[in-house]
């Protein structure tokens, strides 16, 4: 895992290419351009929105502008055979709050990064999500199961996940799709983190752990290591045109979670439920089969390894 060691297993790393990763000073593009930079030309194109210069290793080369600029995009994509796209709007609740702005970033971003991938011959691996979902019939959650996303995010990034595999019908573009569900680990933005990291803030401060509901809900947990695992092994696969579930095939309930997080922070928190959130979805469990057959991908960081690992990662 991070913290002085190499995250991911250096085999599974691709060697010798010209990469680049958008959005790559945020929270998982910049562990992949960790991973990546010892064996390949690692560029960044990053509008420093969210993500922090840094979280950079030194030795990458840092284009700064914005995803939906037809000229920055082209310029970060001239001469490159491989592009993990990470750039989105990645918060969902500021996705509700601006919609157009969230199509415009994820949706219209996507779809200019597919363009000129296209014009270079690059393969593509894009981070897709498990919002796209919804509110799954059944889990675990197969990536063949219905698509009824409940937000813009999760509609836009519906749609980057479609174009995506579509350009690879179209017009033979190596894509790969990725659904991560929810990931956790070193460098997440506080701004935008998911629970892990804001239950880890308050247990850190002493403050209530606030539970949206009554807690029973049950998430997929993954570890940021395992997320870079899994597009490095999408780098190389032969399976293009297909989508992939990234989690670990195993859920907890938001109320375990949470008093896990206070434990392993030592934490007097104490645990107390709010208002459910309107659409809140109520399991989420990633089937990730099609994931280990098709890529290799197994994950490697069991939760309770994950938070121990955070505990001086997110002391203040």
């Amino acid at each position: 895992m991070t913290g002085g060691r190499r995250s991911v297993d250096d085999s599974v790393v691709p060697r010798g290419q010209t990469v680049l990763i958008t959005g790559g000073a945020g929270f998982v593009g910049s562990h992949l351009a960790e991973a990546l930079v010892d064996h390949n030309d690692v560029r960044i194109l990053d509008d420093f929105s969210a993500g922090k210069r840094g979280n950079l290793p030194s030795d990458v080369t840092v284009i700064e502008g914005d995803v939906r600029d037809p000229a920055v995009v082209d310029e970060a994509m001239s001469g490159v055979d491989l592009v993990f796209h990470e750039a989105a709007m990645v918060s969902v609740s500021k996705s509700v709050e601006r919609p157009l702005r969230s199509h415009a970033v994820t949706g219209d971003g996507s779809l200019l990064v597919l363009d000129c991938a296209r014009r270079e011959d690059a393969r593509v691996v894009l981070a897709s999500s498990a919002a796209v979902y919804g509110h799954p019939e059944s889990v675990p959650i197969h990536e063949s199961a219905g698509k009824q996303p409940t937000s813009p995010y999760g509609i836009d990034k519906l749609t980057a996940d479609l174009y995506a595999r579509r350009f690879s019908d179209l017009y033979g573009l190596e894509t790969v799709v990725l659904r991560y569900f929810n990931i956790y680990g070193p460098r997440q933005n506080p701004e935008y983190s998911a629970v892990v990291r804001t239950f880890f803030d308050r247990a850190n401060e002493g403050e209530d752990i606030a539970i949206e509901g009554d807690g029973t809900q049950t998430r997929d947990f993954v570890h940021v290591d395992d997320v870079v695992q899994a597009n490095c092994r999408a780098a190389t696969t032969d399976k293009v045109g297909e989508a992939f579930n990234i989690g670990t095939g195993s859920s907890v309930t938001v109320r375990g979670l949470a008093e896990a997080i206070r434990r392993v922070a030592d934490s007097d928190s104490e645990v107390v439920h709010v208002d459910p959130r309107p659409g809140d979805i109520d399991d989420s469990r990633a089937d990730i089969t099609r994931a280990r057959e098709g890529l290799g991908y197994e994950p490697t960081v069991s939760l309770s390894e994950g938070l121990d690992s955070l505990v001086g990662e997110l002391t203040v």
